[in-house]
């Protein structure tokens, strides 16, 4: 379609059938294939209402300019403008224009009554502004006075906070002077005024750049770090927020807000997430920075260096990083804590630095990026390689056990460096302590996967169990056990590959629980031990010992609880394993056979690995409390918590909310809210066995108790993720029960459904062939017609939605049949245009209602009485047409009747025939 004119009668044919997106696209193509000024502005004012109806009211106030621009006395365009500024928060600009308007039209009531209500509003705002201003004033008073009550200060400190959160509030601050009091109030170095002070700059800088720029200069980059490298966790975690807030502003994410012209005030960002990046990477080498300081900074850089979305082609910041720090971040990698020249640590910190190794090699795009990072790697060990001092060549051997924890295929190329893997063996017969326990380290973990580890395998195996005989350290002893557990379930679950003897496993697996359950060695220690199990716990056996050994079981649950966040990966794999939560391949038996006679190994299931196996271990695992333990782990705030530990925590989740019966229990202890964000960020298959844990709860909860508050908002979207064919049956079928839940329970709900576009995806489910997804679909929609923009839906023009509810009401299916005459009675009742609309839409009409009528089921009965009243009350000439079928013998019928139970049946059929009589359709029985 070539013509303009047609293009913008399209439009208005998809606006006035509420699909705004198509509305919009018409008149842009309009816009572009038009030369008529006159045209072109109310192609401009009618885009203008499709952004105000799509709530994105920068764009509407825009295109309602330019209209203005062609014709200054266009009216709908003025209107519209006004409406988006109102909505911006620009009060005045609003009035002007809704005054513009009045003056055109005087007699307009629609314009006086908005003149009113934006005059009251400014009054309003006025009043706030300057109540605001004396807040501001008596709380910066209070915090700067030492003789100050100290609930006084708090209540202030706190109260600043909140106004801080508002727009306006933020902006009063601001404009007040506020960032140099609060300045003032960060150097009295008083912790609980430095964190009031914090949180309320990270409050003011969020969403909005222009200020969030202005402050990052006036306070300087270098104050920032220099207050996140206390050793305070609090204050270095709330400074961490405020670098965050200033970030995402810089990157132009978080919050979306538009503030006039801030657009044109700041103008490249590139420069100062640069001197960021720099004093962050700067950072991690300094000595007067804390451990919580440096783990904030790792965190800052992985959360902002690499690509969010592997589509966008720009990784300059990586580069940046790879070129300006990977020598820095290698350094702490390298660090050796019991050295004393070693940087200050937390438990966290190297792991940390490993993760973000991974993340900055996996956001390269090509072999040459990759070949700079390699050979940036190699050097820098290659300098540190001293024969003559051993200090210097632990700190290298350090570096490539921290690499094999990041990019792994990078980590072996480094074993292959002449002298690495000799420079470990030596390591390992050293008498020093700390020598073998880097070395024995770096050993495990090399040693992952088969294929990759045959140097290991072949040498590993003999040089740990020498270790793991001659050693009397127990620290050495624990890590020679792990290494030799990998290396042993190098076979998987699979059975019939079990590297080591008969009841060997076991025993390694009950040496593992004992160190566990040992409260007087270190932390750092008995965290090697889960590691040792997440790898034996492949083999059934363990798992059940595991599951019945409370103690044990304690012990982890509690490890993953304290603040060392480098156990959560072992933890959540230990938990896959007993939960048989992984992936497994379905064996074909036609193949299975073909194997066998070509004499191929065939995997074997272990006896223990079957469903009433797991179901019981799953039973266990509840009753020790796994819940509140994967809830602590998911509140981690830490790089460590990778995508890949999310997708196996979430794997837990949905194995544990595998029966219905511990539903409840998952969601006292925390585990709805845990699930939300695993459903919302990490890997594509961990947010879908979150999403689908949700909806499991979702659709036997009761909301309000799973998700209290605004939670259950947020889990609307994960749902609405399982309606899409590329997921199973089950998953579709528990999100539209979950669904049909939520709908059920307030219109701000369905409101939140209809948002997120779940309409085209329920209605495609009532299509189905499938009897549960259809009659589950039709419930949801049976719900969601309550609301009124769903209702608008049905009303619009060109659509088959009516039909299909119509059509849906004469299934064989008593649940569709229910649901389906649900949505129709409450279709008809709130919408009179719908009930003659229901008789066009298809012949079979009056046969489907008739039957309904006629139900056997008390429930269906009603609804068609119902909506044969509907049709009955909404219009004269619909009644009479009623009249003359077979319908009236059937409301008489019914009238007629005397039972109890189906007296609510029989009062809507006297209304129906009450209403005949008052159109003079029908005479009483007395005067015929």
């Amino acid at each position: 379609m070539e013509d303009p004119i047609q293009l913008k009668e399209e439009g208005n044919k998809y606006f006035q059938s509420n699909d705004y997106e198509r509305a919009a696209q018409s008149y842009t193509q309009a816009m572009k294939l038009n030369k008529d000024k006159a045209l072109q502005a109310v192609l401009y004012r009618n885009r203008a209402a499709c952004f105000l109806k799509k709530e994105e009211y920068a764009k509407a106030a825009s295109d309602a300019s330019r209209a203005i621009d062609i014709n200054s006395s266009d009216i709908k365009a003025l209107y519209r403008r006004s409406q988006a500024l109102e909505k911006l928060g620009k009060l005045d600009q609003a009035f002007k224009d809704a005054q513009k308007c009045a003056t055109i039209e005087p007699r307009n009531k629609n314009f006086q009554e908005t003149l009113r209500r934006l005059g009251a509003n400014i009054q309003e705002k006025l009043r706030i502004q300057f109540s605001t201003d004396l807040r501001v004033q008596k709380m910066f008073e209070i915090l700067l006075d030492e003789n100050s009550d100290k609930e006084k200060r708090e209540k202030a400190a706190n109260n600043l906070i909140i106004l801080g959160r508002e727009e306006a509030g933020a902006e009063r601050i601001f404009q007040n002077n506020g960032v140099s009091l609060l300045l003032q109030l960060i150097e009295t170095k008083n912790p609980e005024l430095v964190l009031a002070a914090v949180r309320t700059l990270s409050e003011m800088c969020t969403g909005h750049k222009a200020r969030a720029t202005a402050i990052l200069h006036y306070l300087g980059i270098d104050n920032i770090c220099t207050w996140m490298s206390v050793d305070n966790e609090e204050i270095s975690l709330a400074v961490c927020s405020l670098l965050q807030a200033i970030t995402d502003c810089l990157l132009g994410q978080g919050k979306e807000e538009h503030h006039g012209k801030e657009e044109a005030v700041v103008l490249d960002t590139k420069k100062d997430l640069r001197m960021i990046t720099m004093r962050l990477l700067d950072m991690l080498v300094s000595k007067k920075v804390s451990g919580q300081g440096r783990d904030r900074a790792l965190n800052l850089l992985n959360k902002n260096i690499p690509r969010k979305d592997l589509k966008d082609h720009d990784n300059s910041r990586t580069v940046f990083v790879v070129d300006n720090g990977l020598k820095k971040i290698l350094k702490v990698v390298g660090q050796i804590p019991e050295l004393p020249e070693c940087l200050p640590l937390t438990e966290n910190t190297q792991l940390s630095a490993s993760v973000l190794l991974n993340k900055l090699y996996d956001d390269l795009r090509c072999d040459p990026e990759r070949d700079n990072y390699r050979v940036i790697c190699e050097e820098y060990i290659k300098s540190k390689v001293d024969p003559q001092d051993m200090d210097k060549t632990l700190h290298a051997i350090q570096m490539v056990s921290g690499v094999l924890q990041g990019p792994f295929d990078l980590g072996n190329k480094l074993l292959g460096m002449k002298g690495v893997m000799e420079m470990m063996v030596a390591l390992c017969g050293s008498e020093r302590e700390i020598d073998q326990l880097v070395a024995v380290e770096a050993l495990i973990h090399a040693s992952t996967k088969l294929s990759r580890a045959t140097f290991i395998i072949s040498n590993g195996v003999a040089l740990l169990k020498e270790i793991y005989k001659k050693t009397k350290n127990e620290k050495i002893k624990i890590r020679a056990l792990v290494g030799l557990c990998k290396l042993g379930s190098a076979g998987g679950t699979d059975y019939g590959l079990r590297q080591f003897a008969e009841g060997s496993t076991e025993k390694l697996a009950k040496q593992c629980r004992k160190w566990l359950c040992n409260a007087s060695i270190d932390v750092r220690t008995r965290r090697w031990a889960v590691e040792g199990m997440s790898y034996l716990t492949l083999d059934a056996d363990v798992k059940d010992d595991f599951v019945e050994d409370e103690p044990a079981l304690q012990a982890m649950f509690e490890l993953a609880k304290t603040s060392d966040k480098t156990i959560l990966y072992s933890v959540a794999s230990v938990l896959v394993n007993c939960t048989n939560s992984y992936d497994t391949k379905e064996l074909v038996p036609e193949l299975v056979q073909l194997a066998k006679f070509s004499k191929q190994h065939v995997p074997e299931e272990h006896p223990k690995d079957k469903k009433d196996f797991v179901v019981k271990r799953v039973k266990r695992l509840l009753k020790a409390g796994v819940v509140s333990a994967l809830a602590c782990m998911v509140k981690a705030d830490s790089a460590i918590l990778t995508d890949q530990s999310k997708e196996l925590i979430a794997r837990v989740f949905l194995a544990l909310c595998e029966d219905p019966k511990d539903r409840g229990t998952i969601v006292a202890e925390g585990g709805g809210k845990a699930l939300i964000p695993l459903a919302l960020e990490g890997t594509e298959v961990g947010k879908v066995k979150a999403s689908h844990a949700l909806a499991k709860i979702a659709a036997i909860s009761n909301p309000d108790m799973a998700f209290p508050g605004e939670r259950v908002y947020e889990v609307v979207r994960p749902l609405v993720s399982l309606l899409n064919t590329e997921r199973d049956g089950l998953q579709n079928y528990e999100a539209l029960l979950g669904l049909t839940n939520f709908s059920g329970r307030s219109d701000k709900l369905r409101m939140k459904i209809v948002k997120e576009k779940a309409l085209p995806d329920i209605e495609n489910y009532m299509f189905e062939n499938h009897d549960q997804l259809r009659q589950a679909a039709t419930e949801c929609m049976c719900n969601l017609v309550v609301n009124k923009e769903v209702q608008e839906r049905f009303v619009a023009d060109g659509n088959d939605r009516l039909k299909l509810v119509v059509l849906l009401c004469g299934e064989d299916d008593e649940k569709v049949q229910v649901a389906a005459a649900g949505a129709l009675a409450m279709l008809t009742a709130a919408q009179k245009k719908l009930c003659s609309k229901m008789t066009e839409v298809t012949t079979q009409w009056l046969e489907i209602l008739q039957r309904l009528c006629l139900h056997d089921n008390m429930e269906v009965q009603h609804r068609g009485l119902v909506i044969a009243f509907n049709l009955i009350n909404a219009d004269k000439d619909l009644a009479k047409k009623l009249v003359e079928t077979e319908l009236l013998e059937i409301l008489t019928y019914i009238g007629k009747q005397e039972d109890p139970k189906k007296q609510h049946i029989i009062n809507v059929a006297h209304d129906c025939l009450t209403r005949c009589m008052d159109y003079g359709l029908i005479k009483p029985l007395s005067q015929a």
